[in-house]
């Protein structure tokens, strides 16, 4: 049975300017240092948005923080007249380690499909950068056709596309609890975190479902994220409006203080 270390990673959406982001970051690093973190125990990722990247970065590196950090998107493409667009090479140079693909604000916002979603995961593993590939259903998917219907299906359709040895990360966001304070139970997470992994050993094989850590997202917040945590698995967490109060975060962070043994 491989150990597949916790990821908690905070996505702060369209919230912080530079300034404000170097001061959260700051701030998170003294808080968990006072907490005794481990990275060793718990993986900690920042996603700000693309103008803070360089300001986390340095922050970060300066202070010998041990924190992972990474961009909410990235383009398909890897240069050229796409007006707005991110490289993937561009994020690689400022040091990130991961790339969030096909969140559902993507997805409803500019509507990205699952083609869009995988031309991106296979732009990020070009760029040697793990992506945090999202999946997730709606209420009335749920309603319909039950909750790990779409989520599988999702996930299939970018798998299909990637080696067997591609670093990944997947991310189970119902879209039903994003942002709305009714996160799944970890029943309901657990049963669908299952699904997509027995997806992965269908597709990629067994040594991938084993490696990959699948994370929960919807509603996370220091009062569940230890039951969370507990689901065999759930490997981590997607946090979204949480992630951007730094007291609230970083309880997410020392999770493991909550779970017995």
């Amino acid at each position: 049975m491989v150990n597949r270390r916790p990821l908690i990673a905070g996505n702060w959406k369209m919230n912080f300017d530079h300034l404000r982001s170097i001061a959260f970051v700051q701030k998170l690093g003294w808080t968990l240092k006072d907490a005794k973190y481990s990275s060793a125990q718990v993986e900690v990722a920042l996603f700000p948005p693309f103008t803070d990247i360089r300001s986390v970065q340095t922050t970060i590196e300066a202070d010998r923080m041990d924190f992972a950090f990474g961009a909410q998107d990235l383009s398909a493409f890897d240069s050229g007249a796409h007006t707005g667009d991110i490289s993937g090479e561009f994020l690689a140079k400022l040091g990130c380690t991961y790339v969030i693909v096909g969140h559902s604000e993507r997805r409803s916002d500019h509507g990205e499909d699952d083609a869009v979603v995988a031309a991106k995961t296979a732009a990020a593993i070009r760029h040697r950068l793990v992506p945090i590939i999202c999946v997730g259903e709606t209420r009335e998917d749920r309603d319909a056709h039950g909750a790990s219907a779409v989520p599988v299906a999702q996930l299939r359709t970018v798998l299909g596309s990637l080696s067997k040895d591609a670093d990944i990360v997947v991310a189970y966001e119902p879209v039903w609890a994003i942002g709305s304070g009714e996160a799944a139970t970890p029943g309901e997470a657990q049963e669908v975190c299952a699904a997509l992994r027995e997806t992965l050993q269908e597709v990629m094989g067994e040594p991938a479902a084993e490696r990959t850590r699948i994370l929960y997202g919807g509603s996370v917040n220091s009062q569940n994220i230890a039951s969370f945590m507990r689901e065999k698995d759930v490997d981590g967490a997607l946090v979204g409006g949480a992630s951007i109060d730094v007291d609230e975060f970083s309880r997410i962070v020392q999770f493991p203080k909550h779970i017995i043994a």
